[in-house]
């Protein structure tokens, strides 16, 4: 693996040399790969490459299949299966190190590197790299939230304050949506609004190993405290979509990739703004937010040439020009410095809301899987309490589950899926494949009737899996194959039933009891 480095270093400073001299010979090639973006920007990138072929210095010519993939489904796929990956694709933020634990992601040397730092944002340099390292390019700088209102029903002079807003829809009998029953990335705003964190840090492997987590503290109660007057009211909604604003909503909270559908919903009654604040005990604290990147990444790989040419395709599709092109096509908000400065950047409604968040926005790191789910039923818990012991009870509640993260046997697998509410933390030993002194693994489980018999098999506390439906050998007929429509390999019984699994290391037996 150091040789193999040593050459791609070497190659690329040949490289660097010759795009002052002429082309690199070894580069003069045609390339097949697979590229995965999301479905709105498959026509443009289809563009975009080909512009790459006709104008890059090195005769590099791809022959691309643009497949279109999700960029949450796209890191799904890559963990499943890196060989089956794409060959470049996108994948948000927070998929970053479980993507780096799967080996996915190749590692850029100096010279796209020093591009990368060079010319993005500082958040989105921060979310390319770890320790000092890129493993891939910004393509966005904009995965973040604000609040978008009907001014037909919202009066200017209200959107600052929380309370105002919740009486002005209460009066309208209009509904807030804010997504806090079943998001955790929106829920954990009232918390960074009152000085809250949960920074959480991995080893070298990437593996998580210790949490600074203060939701659970006096700051926090008071956060509880303003989520409360939210989730309470008989006008709140759990939802992040703009579509809201035609099924009675008012407000709606979500983030730019929802401004066209927004704008075309509510035509000059749109208006947007940063988020309010909320008062408790006399004090206004502003609501913050998750402030993220988008990403593109390259899969590794042992032909160095083919490596370095698609290293340059992926500085090129997320380089100034292109990110222009995304925002005058989809208004996806820029991480490249120079396109930031433009007026037509700087003066887009939406993306002016978002940087009017800014100030109170928290960097998204990289955060343990498990607390997206732990966190999640903070807010019914909170609208479920009677009194303040309870707020603190649900808070005390998340901290036990954040505490039991580093308890878990990582030795062992977990089966995860309607039967125990996806909860990949759960430490009820019902649900653990428990390793046995052959190295197999095994669990008897009861699945019950409902609408997605189906799981996942991973290490506790993780999402990441390389062992599900592809591996069953014996017993496949008791399970279905969903084709197409299983990206995380899931195995998904056809009937309810008491089952055991089997895992000897390299293939399941499923046995119906």
């Amino acid at each position: 693996m150091k040789k193999l480095i040593s050459l791609v270093l070497a190659l690329v400073m040949l490289v660097a040399m010759a795009a002052v001299g002429g082309v690199a010979e070894g580069f003069a090639d045609s390339y097949d790969i697979t590229v995965w973006v999301p479905e709105e920007i498959k026509e443009l990138t289809a563009q975009q490459i080909d512009t790459f072929n006709n104008t890059n210095q090195f005769g590099i010519k791809f022959n691309p299949t643009i497949e279109a993939v999700s960029e949450a489904v796209a890191a799904d796929n890559m963990v499943n299966d890196v060989e089956a990956g794409g060959d470049i694709f996108c994948f948000p933020q927070d998929q970053f190190a479980r993507l780096l634990r799967a080996k996915a992601l190749d590692e850029l040397t100096e010279v796209f590197a020093e591009k990368v730092a060079a010319e993005n944002d500082a958040n989105s340099i921060a979310a390319a790299k770890s320790g000092d390292v890129f493993y891939a390019y910004p393509l966005t700088s904009d995965n973040g939230y604000f609040m978008y209102y009907d001014k037909s029903v919202i009066p200017e002079e209200d959107i600052d304050s929380l309370e105002a807003l919740i009486a002005d829809c209460e009066a309208a009998q209009k509904y807030f949506a804010f997504e806090l029953q079943t998001s955790s990335w929106y829920l954990a705003s009232f918390f960074f609004g009152t000085g809250c964190v949960s920074e959480w840090v991995t080893d070298d492997d990437g593996t998580f190993v210790k949490v600074r987590d203060t939701f659970n503290s006096p700051e926090g109660l008071i956060a509880a405290k303003g989520i409360e007057k939210l989730v309470k009211s008989p006008f709140h909604l759990s939802s992040s979509k703009a579509d809201s604003f035609e099924s009675n909503a008012a407000i709606v909270v979500t983030g730019i990739w929802d401004y066209e559908l927004a704008k075309q919903i509510l035509g000059d009654n749109l208006g947007v703004a940063d988020l309010p604040s909320f008062t408790v005990d006399g004090e206004e604290y502003h609501i913050g937010s998750f402030k993220g990147s988008k990403l593109m990444g390259v899969k590794p790989g042992n032909d160095v040439y083919r490596q370095a040419a698609m290293h340059f395709l992926a500085q090129y599709l997320t380089s100034e020009e292109c990110q222009l092109q995304r925002f005058e096509l989809k208004g996806w908000g820029p991480s490249n410095l120079a396109d930031q400065e433009l007026d037509a950047v700087k003066n887009h409604p939406g993306l002016a809301a978002l940087k009017a968040q800014d100030p109170y926005s928290v960097p998204q790191g990289q955060i343990h899987g498990s607390w997206w789910g732990i966190a999640q039923v903070i807010a019914d818990d909170i609208k479920l309490a009677t009194d303040e012991a309870g707020l603190q009870a649900a808070l005390d509640k998340y901290l036990d589950k954040i505490n039991e993260l580093f308890t878990l046997d990582n030795t062992a697998l977990l089966f995860v899926g309607a039967w125990n509410g996806w909860n990949n933390a759960d430490t009820s030993k019902t649900y653990y494949l428990a390793p046995k002194a052959d190295g197999s693994y095994v669990l008897t489980l009861d699945v019950p009737e409902s609408g997605y018999m189906g799981g996942r098999v991973v290490n506790p506390g993780s999402w990441d899996t390389d062992k599900g439906f592809a591996q069953v050998t014996e017993g496949a007929d008791l399970i279905k194959d969903l084709g197409a429509d299983n990206p995380d390999n899931n195995i998904v019984f056809a009937e309810p039933g008491n089952y055991t699994i089997t895992w000897d290391g390299e293939a399941f037996t499923i046995v119906k009891n």
